[in-house]
């Protein structure tokens, strides 16, 4: 099988949430050939993590970004978003937003260039954002933020070490 249907593969496993055998049938595949197809992939992007997302660097004190020269050590800004999913009947109550819709929540981590550092994917969508930076931070290789760092966050975060958040209403 080619590359670039082993990657359709798996990009389709995961954007819509579907099981092997619905994938097998579109692709014409035995469910091994599905499975060895996802887990190859699904290795192959593990281990270019380090190509894949940079390592965050502070802002320095003589820094020429008119935008970020305020924030001296800022490492970047973090904030979770929600991403629509198809789940069971049984798991909806899990899963349903504020606003009412279905989705996962997901914590992404950026640079100032806007290029990933982290992400934790995989949260229920009722699950606070607080929750899930909590948990980002307490995993064996979660998000680690260095002594004198920090990340900007919203206002849906604690104003704590590592983490600066704004004044409620700015």
């Amino acid at each position: 099988m080619l590359v670039d249907e082993q990657v359709a593969m798996f990009l389709h496993i995961i954007s819509h949430h579907l099981k092997n055998r619905v994938i097998k049938h579109h692709f014409r595949r035995s469910g091994e050939t599905v499975s060895r197809a996802f887990h190859s992939v699904l290795n192959a992007v593990i281990r270019l993590q380090d190509v894949l997302f940079r390592k965050p660097e502070p802002i320095t004190a003589d820094s020429s970004d008119t935008r970020w020269k305020w924030f001296k050590n800022c490492l970047g800004a973090l904030d979770g978003t929600h991403i629509k999913i198809r789940v069971p009947t049984v798991d909806k109550p899990r899963y349903r937003t504020r606003k009412g819709d279905i989705a996962t929540n997901m914590l992404g981590v950026c640079t100032p260039e806007m290029q990933f550092v982290y992400v934790l994917p995989g949260w229920e969508g009722s699950v606070a954002d607080g929750r899930v930076l909590r948990d980002a931070i307490s995993r064996r290789h979660g998000l680690k933020v260095p002594h004198g760092c920090y990340y900007l966050v919203d206002a849906g975060y604690t104003n704590c070490e590592g983490f600066l958040a704004p004044f409620r209403g700015q």
